[in-house]
Parts: C-alpha cells; structure tokens; sequence
C-alpha cells in the first residue's frame, strides 16, 4: 500500500469546529479502543500514562504519532482496535446529567428538520449535549444554537460533553454555541430575533406551541422529541388546533442489525426499538393557514374518552348524562 501524501495528513483546519481530526494522533485527543468482546473504552491521550484492563496495560506513547486505525497488544495478550471516536460512538459512552438523544434520533432531527449551516437553532433542553454536539456540527461555526437548560446540573455536563467533543481550548467554547439556563417559554420571546428551527426535548412541549409560532420564521420547522404516546398525541393535536402550523408528522425509527455469515443470513439479537416518538411541522406565514384535511377522523378518534385538544371543526361527543340533563333542563 502507498504511503499516504502530505496533504492527506494535515488537520481539519480548527475554525471548521468540526470535532474531527486527521492525521497521526496527537496528545490531548481522545480514542476510543474495542476489544475482542467488543468492550468500548474512551480516553484521552497523555504522554507517559498508561491504560490499564483485566488483559495488563497499554502505553499512551505507543499510540500517540500513529495513524488511527490500527492494533496493539496489551502487556498480558490482549488485542485491542484503536481509532477516534465517531460522534455517534462518543455521544453514547459520554458522562451523562440526563438521559442522551440516541444517534438513529439526532440523525433524523438533522435531516428531517433540514438542519443547514448557518441555520440558526433552538433547543429545549441541553440534557447532556448529544443532541447539541449534532446540531452545532450541522450548522458550523457560522450558525447559531441556543439552549435552553432548566437545571444548572445538566447543563455543566452539557457544557464538559461539548467542550470535549470539539476539542475547545482553555476558556474558550463553539462560536455558534449559546447555552442558557433557564426556561424556553421565557426566553425565546427575549431572544430579539427569529429563528429557523426549535427542536423541543421537554416533558410538555404542547404548552409551548404558541411562543414557538410567535420565534419561528414562515416556513420554519418545529420539532418535538417525545417519549409516550399521550406526549405523543397531545402534541400532534395542540399543534394541528393552533392552525398556523402545516399538519404534523408523527413517526419514530426502529434499527435492527443483521447477522451476516456466509449462509447464516438472520436479524442480529440485538435491536434498538423504541427510543422517543419525533413530531415536525413548519410554520405558515402570518394570517395564513394550512388546508384541513378533508379525510375523516377514525369513528371514535374524538369521542367521549377524549380530553385533548379539539380541531375547531370537531365539535364535542355529548355523553348520554350531559344529553339527559340537556333534555331536564
């Protein structure tokens, strides 16, 4: 194999902010190594420390000035696979406050709510920085991605999970970064701008529906990251009665692996299933609204049961009591 050209050695240039590096590895990065058995451990590279297993230990200078990509053996025979880590590798072994946005979501909010450089992005809340890290990489360093933290706790791991990402020096953070702690229904009417996209990660997102119409752009996208089918439904609904939204796209994503041996061709054991429900809508212009659907809602979809939000052409299900009281009365 031909060694590689100079030019295929030079770093992703820094003001990329980009959270990749090329090139040989350089002390102060992070890498990740897998083992035999597939165990995933992460850390950064120090001159003269060592990582130390149940199989011995490995010296950090053995791999420091090496092109990633490659195996070394351990003081007690242990092989292990040495690379950078992936954003989606690292985002699922980073220290956690809240629980994170699973790549296979962070991957969808980035195309389906046409997340672009430059795009400029609020989110509600930092939890522990996954789903930022894919957002500020989305929109680059002349973006914007505010956030929007309840707690002071999640928000100083959101602050480390990111600063580690994007290898940010000293004092220093992404320049299209900007974490606020504090609530999205109070902020974002302080803003003094609209914005392009609002991706909601919050336990009501449908008490939010109206500030978020008022800071979106016409033609903006609204996405809310939801974990339970009545999150689900009182969303979708508190947004189709606002009226000035487009319909709501519901949906989530299901990833299943494969087994793949010669004739042993099967689905793998493992599956990710259900992680959250996604919801977009983009937001019509002033004074404009987006045509009712002319198809009919399911026999019972509104009925008696039915306590949410009601389109305005829906009138309510009278029960047999309240028919019986109108009748008295």
């Amino acid at each position: 194999m031909s060694e590689p050209r100079t030019d295929d050695r030079v770093d992703v240039p820094a003001e990329a902010w980009s959270g990749v590096h090329r090139g040989p590895l350089r002390e102060g990065e992070w890498v990740r190594l897998v083992d035999q058995k597939g165990r995933k451990h992460n850390f950064e590279l120090v001159a003269g420390k060592r990582f130390f297993s149940n199989k011995g230990h490995l010296d950090h200078d053995d791999m420091i000035g090496r092109e990633e990509g490659f195996t070394l053996t351990s003081s007690a025979a242990g092989q292990y696979l040495i690379f950078r880590p992936l954003l989606n590798e690292f985002v699922v072994s980073m220290p956690r406050g809240a629980a994170v946005v699973y790549p296979k979501d962070a991957a969808q909010i980035v195309a389906l709510a046409d997340i672009y450089p430059g795009a400029r992005v609020v989110e509600a809340g930092a939890g522990s920085g996954a789903l930022t890290c894919s957002l500020l990489r989305a929109v680059g360093p002349w973006g914007k991605v505010t956030s929007y933290e309840l707690r002071e706790e999640f928000a100083d791991v959101a602050r480390r999970n990111v600063h580690q990402f994007f290898s940010a020096p000293e004092g220093q953070t992404h320049p299209a970064w900007d974490l606020r702690l504090g609530d999205l229904k109070l902020g974002l009417p302080e803003l003094g701008h609209q914005v392009d996209r609002i991706i909601l990660d919050m336990l009501d997102p449908w008490n939010c529906v109206d500030v978020v119409a008022d800071a979106l752009v016409p033609g903006g996208i609204v996405c809310a990251y939801v974990a339970t089918t009545t999150q689900l439904s009182r969303v979708v609904e508190t947004l189709r009665v606002h009226g000035g939204f487009t319909e709501p796209q519901p949906w989530e994503s299901l990833v299943r692996d494969w087994h793949v041996e010669g004739l042993a061709v099967r689905p793998g054991h493992k599956m990710i299933g259900h992680t959250a429900f996604l919801v977009t809508a983009r937001r019509m212009a002033p004074g404009e609204k987006a045509p009712r659907k002319t198809r009919r809602p399911a026999p019972g979809a509104y009925g008696v049961d039915y306590t949410g939000p009601r389109p305005a052409d829906i009138p309510p299900v009278e029960t047999d009591a309240g028919a019986a009281e109108a009748h008295e009365a």
